[in-house]
């Protein structure tokens, strides 16, 4: 039993610790912490009697932190910070230390794999917190901050595509408004060409102004006429005339009412009236989403140029002054715990099956 307890627990250890204090190198540790800070702009109010909001907003089922928890942890991040900092020649500074040094080459696969082991990263209530080991404190803290302008990139670029949705929404409507209020006013203007009339609307008002006046014309007249027959001679000459004026007046009312009722087409003038109301309320129509669509597209214009997301460290990437890992004491602590678990379930499965004999 001694002999297997020194061969099992206590030479393992000895070994373990003559390497983990003559051969494992330093590491040093490099922390940084960031959130992700969103802006949210305050509700539009609706346009002209509520024909839309001003800015659609963009909204995701996934998080931009949830996001960042998984780039952290991807190959595309660790080629960038590569590209940066060339990650294999930092990591092999510890080529007498096969452990806990880099132990491939230089291909993504290796760099990936060893990124996982000196990268960690922890992520809660929507705040991430990185722990980076490199053999050389400088080399971590460059890490670390490589990792958290990238991060930053990242989000630059969701805040990019989310804005460009918005704005792209947004042309699209002011496009389609101009499009719709060019076309009204075209047809405004033909109308007008082809019937010679400026507003329909103004002239049938002025035509029934003057047969309003021909009828007031007609009743002094009338009056007239009545009074002159009660006290003057019937062969009066004043009576005769004011028959004329009256049978000229009545004969100008008829006109009058004739051009109200059709116009050099053999139209009646109400429809030509009722064909120029419906496009004068299309381009007032199309005048008012005109007027929205280019509210909406300034004030999403004006948001385009806002950073409504950003990246927020609480802790930047720290500079270490002390090596920190391998936590030797601790590793051998783990490891004599270990090992002697195992010796103990092998004594004991030893001696079952010597009983069993």
């Amino acid at each position: 039993m001694a002999i297997s307890f020194a061969l099992t627990v206590i030479i393992p250890l000895l070994v373990s610790a003559y390497y983990l204090y003559n051969r494992a190198a330093d590491q040093y540790a490099s922390y940084v912490g960031f959130s992700v800070r969103s802006e949210s702009a305050p509700s539009p109010a609706d346009v002209l009697g509520g024909l839309g909001s001003l800015v659609g907003v963009t909204s995701s089922s996934t998080s931009d932190t949830d996001i960042l928890f998984k780039f952290i942890q991807s190959r595309d991040l660790v080629e960038r910070v590569d590209a940066r900092l060339n990650l294999s020649e930092i990591w092999s500074k510890a080529p007498r230390d096969p452990v806990f040094g880099f132990r491939g080459n230089n291909s993504i696969e290796n760099l990936v794999s060893e990124w996982e082991r000196k990268v960690r990263i922890y992520y809660d209530t929507g705040m991430i917190d990185l722990r980076v080991l490199a053999f050389d404190p400088h080399d971590a803290q460059n890490i670390a901050t490589a990792i958290l302008e990238e991060s930053g990139i990242v989000i630059n670029q969701l805040n990019d595509i989310a804005r460009e949705d918005a704005l792209s929404y947004s042309r699209d409507e002011l496009e389609r408004a101009q499009d719709r209020l060019r076309t009204a006013r075209q047809a405004v203007t033909e109308f007008r060409n082809r019937y010679q009339l400026v507003d329909p609307v103004a002239d049938v008002q002025s035509q029934i102004g003057v047969v309003t006046l021909l009828q007031q014309q007609l009743a002094e007249q009338l009056v007239s006429l009545g009074l002159l027959q009660a006290n003057a001679q019937p062969q009066d000459s004043r009576i005769s005339q004011t028959e004329l004026s009256i049978r000229v007046i009545r004969e100008q009312i008829e006109a009058e009412r004739q051009k109200v009722g059709s116009n050099s087409e053999d139209m009646a003038l109400s429809d030509v009236v009722g064909q120029y109301e419906i496009l004068a309320m299309d381009r007032q129509f199309a005048e008012t989403s005109y007027t929205a669509a280019l509210a909406s597209y300034e004030s999403a214009r004006a948001e385009a140029v806002r950073q409504s997301r950003y990246l927020a460290p609480y802790i930047r990437p720290t500079l270490a002054q002390e090596a920190e890992f391998p936590e030797r004491a601790k590793l051998l602590l783990i490891l004599a715990g270990f090992l002697t678990i195992l010796w103990i379930i092998g004594s004991l499965i030893f001696y079952s099956l010597r009983d069993r004999r």
